[in-house]
């Protein structure tokens, strides 16, 4: 029966679901659904009372939905390596690993400040990771080369590319521009504008660095009321909901 075989054979993911950026497509979009699902899942625990939230045990331990997502990676990721997996469970692996990281990003704050922290101030940082994994995975996906080598010339340029790239992306890093030190890895642009800008005035790079005057003019762009920090503040609390106030 070719015709039956013809059809059994047919991978109904497509050419998306090969292993590569085919089954990283699968691990991000699984990412940001769970990211999104756990996060309105927390918000409606928060506002509404019926909401049945997360998971308690009788003595009272609050097992935060990190615990489920580091299972699930641990899980995914030995399959992964261990079992000789085939369509569809390779893509299935694939998913189980995005929610895991939706799931555990989710609350990146919480095993940062080993505390909870979810509703304060820092709990900002989990977004902010989640922006930043998010905008790494899918430059990734987009089969976005790194270091902006898309037809490398000799190995010596190659080594200097990577050297200077590299470097940028660092200098973003110390200075505070997390965001745009990933994003620079893949287009150097980014890299050269955030090395170039004045760094958040309590990042490593100027305390170290900066002078009085420098820091004078970064402590008003990085403030709570400059318009580009509002507007980040605003989409984070559309996004994830907005800290408490007490």
């Amino acid at each position: 029966m070719p015709a039956a075989t013809a059809i059994f054979d047919v991978d109904p993911f497509g050419a998306r679901a090969a292993p590569g950026t085919g089954t990283a497509f699968l691990v991000v979009a699984a990412f940001v659904v769970s990211f999104l699902a756990i996060r309105t899942s927390a918000r409606l625990t928060r506002s509404v009372s019926w909401w049945p939230g997360g998971v308690e045990t009788e003595g009272g331990v609050h097992l935060h939905h990190l615990v489920w997502g580091i299972c699930m990676m641990m899980l995914a990721g030995f399959l992964g390596f261990a079992a000789p997996l085939e369509a569809p469970w390779w893509h299935v692996t694939a998913v189980v690993f995005g929610v895991g990281a939706g799931f555990t990003l989710d609350e990146f704050a919480l095993w940062v400040n080993l505390r909870d922290v979810y509703w304060a101030e820092q709990g900002r940082q989990s977004f902010d990771a989640v922006v930043v994994a998010l905008a790494f995975a899918a430059l990734v996906v987009l089969g976005t080369t790194p270091f902006g080598l898309d037809d490398p010339a000799s190995i010596a340029g190659t080594a200097i590319a990577v050297v200077v790239v590299l470097g940028l992306s660092i200098v973003c890093v110390l200075k505070g521009r997390i965001l745009l030190g990933v994003v620079g890895l893949f287009v150097p642009v980014f890299g050269v504008f955030g090395a170039v800008r004045l760094g958040h005035p309590g990042s490593l790079w100027a305390r170290r660095r900066y002078a009085a005057d420098q820091l004078a003019r970064a402590g008003p762009r990085y403030a709570d009321d400059a318009p580009a920090i509002r507007w980040q503040r605003r989409i984070a609390d559309l996004v994830a909901g907005a800290p408490s106030q007490d």
